[in-house]
């Protein structure tokens, strides 16, 4: 049995407690209200945006200057930085709510009974609430096809209901043919967007004073559409309209629907054994609680359950023609969100799509490498070109919807690798897929444009060593003594995950460029710069270095790891460098003696970390600290508050455990502790290979493989000495099984 109802047992009293439904460009947060419902809408256009000084014109100069610093022996130089870029620090614009929909509910009396629900396999939200007469229902859903969020209400008896429309910014509604219409726009910049409402109901609908009322209603349909001046120009109300005009039929509609959900959703299925099967049917914050308050709780069931809602969300908010899911998803409360809800690229937005391969969902993949190819590639040569000089694209730690790639928010917004580790996520799609169209057509470009600008931007020290910055490692700080005392510094140069991305950049456009033989010239040039870089070094204490050389720390146990991305998501340590393996686990110890991982994202960081190190344990700990102390009681992780990435790293961590195939071969169950056992289905190892299992106290009991294509797979299964497949026996050699797999499923039983 699959856990893919997420229950509680309250309306929410918060938006954070609310449920999120999707479309993918558009989304909605309900609270279940018995008395006033209120559907939260958002639709991923919504930006605000402020007019954004010119370029410096002295910026490639300042960066030199800053360059000579550092090759003349200075090794601070944040105060330099200060007082030539200060100024030159600017901010990205913030996503903003769409608005709330308010539908004041007729008065039964006292509520007997309540239960809210989310079905996150079909997508579909519901609430009932009884009394004495009898019980209300909710339901409501997101349909990608139709472009509309749609509300039904069944009560007990007729009675009325009122609706309105709430956002600041917004022109009067109106109400046009059967529709509720607002045309609003964004608290800056002025751009324009409409919301419609258009209600069915067996009722009498009127509308006067902003307000639709329906007067003795039984049955009542509201079907909700967003259209943005950014997507339609000035036809958004046109739009709008046409979307509308097509929503009459609320079964059907909603049939649609879940077939178009459920096809991606059931690419995989992840189960775990569950000693309690009663466990299944308390509300999730009841269980997440218990975990927190007795340590000898066992709930497996709660992470087969966050899984799937990791699922859910990334389907929900990433599909096909839409953005990509920002910091928050297609969620969000207000006009100004946490941390404006934009793209942070120096974690955030990669590890929202951490999950999409290997669950296959590559679909919902393809709205970031649209973002990356339509808007950030341009928008960084420009970058690229008028601060320094170089070829190629870049952006730096954070962008927006209109493809903001310049350095941004402080001194820590001189980081200009976000860009280039997006790239690494189109080369793990084609490792997945093995689409040399994809490759070609899709992926080539962006990749060499990122090679293209690292040729041109890293710089030779005295020993020939090629380096870049300045530069830091996000958002860290370390202690650095100088002539006026013991100072605080950001900024340095060859910071190891500078290093370790640029090396993970320029292998992937080499061996881009050995399948699709373009340009030699510059492959040859990404190869010579590999030579050149700087090595990884490991300190006094067998910690990795995050800096060139070591520096005490103002915060030792900080929530990024940056240093760590050689080992996830990059695969340079690897088991196969024992002493960067080494050093790494010793780096993530350390970390978490002081504090480390007390962000949702951050944990969920250290949960795809130690899968990375087979340290099933570990691994299964954090997962369950991200449950116990980073996730609200609806399953959104905060971090708080909320944020949309904890969810989506947890998810991968998952996946993570269950199935590796970073360093060439296939690992069943790297990081599963014996307390574990269930199975799963569907999920995709690099080479194109779908993947599933049954296992028993964290060990396989069988397997199965198959691919479109013909091919080996060499496949490590811990605790294995023989595999069956029918009459076939196959033996290990060095610990690697080497497997024949077809495109019809072949089954492997483990002895």
């Amino acid at each position: 049995m699959n856990e893919t109802i997420l229950r509680l047992n309250n309306e929410a009293a918060s938006w954070e407690n609310g449920s999120p439904i999707g479309g993918g460009s558009f989304g909605a947060v309900l609270f279940g209200g018995t008395k006033t419902e209120k559907i939260y809408l958002n639709e991923e256009s919504v930006w605000s945006e402020e007019p954004m000084a010119p370029p410096d014109p002295e910026f490639r100069a300042k960066i030199q200057r800053l360059r000579d610093m550092y090759l003349a022996g200075e090794k601070y130089i944040d105060d330099e930085a200060e007082r030539l870029l200060g100024d030159s620090m600017q901010c990205v614009k913030s996503y903003e709510s769409a608005g709330v929909v308010e539908i004041c509910l007729p008065d039964f009396g006292e509520v007997k009974r309540y239960k809210r629900e989310l079905d996150l396999e079909r997508a579909v939200f519901s609430a009932a609430a009884q009394y004495a007469c009898g019980t209300v229902k909710e339901e409501a859903f997101s349909s990608y096809p139709y472009e509309v969020t749609a509300v039904q209400y069944a009560f007990p008896a007729a009675g009325q209901v009122k609706i309105s429309f709430v956002r600041e910014f917004t022109d009067s509604p109106e109400y046009n043919e059967g529709v509720l219409e607002a045309v609003c726009h964004t608290q800056y910049g002025g751009h324009r967007f409409a919301v419609g409402m258009k209600p069915l109901s067996d009722g009498a609908i009127s509308f006067a004073d902003g307000f639709l009322t329906v007067e003795n209603a039984k049955r009542l349909t509201l079907f909700i559409a967003v259209a943005t001046e950014y997507n339609y120009g000035d036809g958004f109300l046109t739009e709008l309209r046409e979307i509308l005009a097509e929503a009459e039929d609320y079964e059907a509609i909603k049939a649609n629907h879940i077939e178009d959900f459920t096809a991606l959703f059931h690419e995989t299925s992840v189960s775990f054994a569950e000693a309690d099967p009663a466990l299944r049917r308390k509300p999730a914050g009841e269980r997440i609680a218990r975990l927190r308050d007795d340590p000898a709780a066992e709930d497996p069931g709660l992470y087969e359950l966050y899984f799937n809602f990791g699922k859910y969300l990334l389907i929900s908010s990433s599909r096909e023609g839409t953005l990509p899911a920002n910091l928050q998803g297609v969620w969000a409360e207000k006009l100004e969100n946490p941390w404006n809800a934009d793209y942070h690229t120096n974690i955030n937005l990669q590890m929202n799509y951490w999950p999409a391969e290997v669950l296959g969902l590559g679909e919902c993949h393809a709205a970031l490498f649209d973002y990356m190819n339509g808007v950030l590639l341009e928008s960084g040569r420009e970058t690229a070109k008028a601060l320094y000089g170089c070829r190629g694209t870049v952006t730096h730690h954070l962008s927006d919807l209109y493809g903001y790639t310049a350095p941004a928010d402080g001194l820590w917004g001189l980081w200009p690798l976000g860009g280039a580790w997006l790239s690494t996520h189109m080369w793990e799609h084609y490792l997945f897929t093995e689409d040399l169209d994809f490759l070609r057509d899709t992926a080539y470009e962006y990749m060499k444009a990122c090679a293209e600008f690292f040729l041109d931007y890293l710089f030779e020290d005295e020993t020939g060593t090629l380096c870049s910055g300045p530069s830091m490692s996000p958002e860290n700080r370390y202690y650095i003594d100088t002539p006026e005392g013991r100072k605080e510094g950001y900024l340095c140069f060859s910071p190891t995950m500078d290093v370790e991305i640029v090396t993970h950049v320029l292998q992937n456009y080499a061996a881009a460029e050995d399948l699709l033989s373009i340009d030699p010239e510059t492959k040859a040039a990404a190869a010579a710069a590999l030579g050149k870089l700087p090595k990884l070094k490991v300190g006094a204490n067998g910690t990795l270095n995050e800096w060139p050389e070591e520096y005490d720390e103002p915060e030792p146990g900080h929530r990024h790891i940056s240093h760590a991305y050689g080992l996830y998501p990059g695969n340079m340590i690897t088991a196969q460098t024992p002493a960067l393996f080494s050093a790494i686990r010793k780096t993530l110890e350390r970390r978490l003696s002081f504090g480390g991982g007390h962000t949702g994202w951050s944990r969920a960081w250290l949960i795809n970390l130690f899968a990375r190190l087979r340290d099933g344990e570990n691994t299964f700990a954090h997962l369950r600290l991200l449950l116990t102390r980073s996730t609200l009681p609806n399953l959104f992780d905060t971090h708080p508050p909320f944020q949309i990435d904890g969810n989506f790293g947890g998810t991968a961590g998952i996946a993570e455990a269950l199935l590796q195939s970073h360093d060439g071969r296939i690992t069943l169950l790297p990081a599963v502790p014996e307390s574990v056992s269930g199975e799963f289905s569907g999920l995709r190892a690099r080479g194109n290979i779908t993947v599933g299992a049954r296992f028993r106290q964290g060990r396989a009991e069988a397997f199965t493989l198959s691919s479109p294509t013909a091919k080996k797979a060499g496949v490590v299964c811990p605790g294995a000495k023989k595999l069956i497949c029918g009459s076939e026996a196959y033996l290990p050699e060095n610990g690697v099984f080497c497997l024949p797999v077809n495109e019809v499923p072949t089954t492997y039983r483990v002895e």
